[in-house]
């Protein structure tokens, strides 16, 4: 779908802006890249590091158990998902290595990736196998145009499909449903990266992949460093941690969370973010956040030289093709960001890509209409 030249001003989030201890001076339009945490979920992890300090004996010799409690409230946030088929990890990066670890690959196999998908994680896949980068033109109009782009990239060799779940840069669902269906169909393993999938989705794990991975710490509200990876069934028994831990001999998926001696307090904390997401009404807050996000695409559709990009309905993201030549190059986006940032006091994303990159903005509960606003006022001074 394409981003419209027109919308409603939403309104402000009753209360969200409250919850969350951001620069007010800072219009934070930028939610996918880091995510921020809410004062509740900051209070519980808090009150769980000065419970790991006054007893630290008691503190890990419980921690495996209380991780596998506070993975089973995630999975019933997730759909209702199978607690036993999730385990705690950092990042997408770090799942999308623990996936590809336990897919036994032969020379000659090939795992395909898009040229949407996140860097460090394309980068996991390449050290292990030859890699076919299939090009997604970001004007492809709809998810059926992305399926068969993707499909016709398959070859007689394709062991894997490594796709995001709502692509990073330009703001849309790649690994679809029907998608998976006809890789499975194909005899293709698939690994999802679904980094800005929970809480930006109501039901994340819809699809069936055979590995999943999502970030917490973006629309779920967790604490950084916090993230789930889902196995499938079939593939549990081969999965195994990076690092090996006293826990291995329980298998996926206490083997892979359990690290000794490291900050639970976070893992720990996750729930509670998931939880206010639902205090909040989840619904409500996709639909105000994603409103927000097509309010600033619009006012940014309206700048010369800017060329909005299909998007998926729903999503609280939206991105735009910058005026050819600009941020072509990553260092070019780079210094384009921190001067927006540093001169106009607010945090987008600006990505690049042949030609010209592009930006893309965010919405969450603490934006309010007016950032966007000013955003598209003072954005014109920096594409001269």
């Amino acid at each position: 779908m394409t981003a419209p030249h027109a919308s409603i001003r939403p309104a402000e989030f009753a209360g969200g802006r409250a919850l969350f201890g951001l620069d007010p001076a800072v219009a934070h339009l930028n939610h996918g890249s880091f995510g921020a945490v809410p004062h509740p979920v900051r209070e519980l992890q808090a009150a769980l590091t000065a419970e790991a300090h006054a007893d630290p004996d008691a503190f890990f010799i419980g921690a495996a158990d209380r991780l596998a409690a506070a993975r089973t409230r995630i999975a019933a946030r997730l759909g209702g998902a199978d607690p036993d088929g999730l385990a705690f990890i950092s990042n997408a990066t770090e799942g999308a290595n623990i996936a590809l670890d336990a897919i036994a690959l032969a020379e000659g196999d090939e795992i395909l990736v898009t040229d949407h998908g996140y860097g460090t994680v394309v980068e996991a896949a390449a050290r292990r196998a030859t890699v076919t980068t299939v090009a997604l033109d970001p004007l492809l109009p709809d998810e059926d145009a992305v399926r068969e782009t993707v499909l016709a990239g398959l070859t007689p060799r394709t062991k894997v499909a490594l796709l995001d779940h709502i692509s990073s840069p330009t703001a849309r669902v790649i690994a679809s449903p029907r998608l998976l269906a006809d890789l499975r169909a194909r005899g293709v393993t698939t690994v999802v990266d679904g980094a800005h999938a929970p809480g930006a989705l109501a039901d994340p794990l819809a699809g069936g992949a055979d590995f999943w991975v999502g970030n917490l710490h973006k629309w779920g509200y967790a604490p950084s460093g916090t993230a789930i990876l889902a196995v499938a069934p079939g593939h549990r028994d081969r999965v195994r941690a990076l690092v090996p831990s006293w826990e291995d001999h329980h298998g996926f998926p206490r083997s892979v969370e359990y690290r000794a001696t490291v900050d639970y307090t976070g893992w720990l904390a996750a729930p509670e973010g998931l939880d206010l997401l639902e205090r909040l009404d989840a619904a409500k807050v996709r639909a105000h956040n994603s409103a927000l996000a097509a309010h600033g695409a619009a006012l940014l559709a309206r700048i010369a030289g800017l060329t909005p990009l299909p998007y998926t309905e729903g999503l609280p993201m939206r991105a735009l093709r910058l005026p050819a030549g600009t941020a072509a190059t990553r260092e070019d986006a780079t210094v384009l960001r921190e001067r927006i940032a540093a001169e106009a006091g607010i945090r987008v994303l600006i990505w690049p890509w042949a030609g010209g990159g592009g930006i893309r903005v965010c919405g969450q509960v603490y934006n309010r209409a007016e950032e966007y606003e000013r955003l598209a006022e003072v954005l014109p001074a920096y594409l001269g």
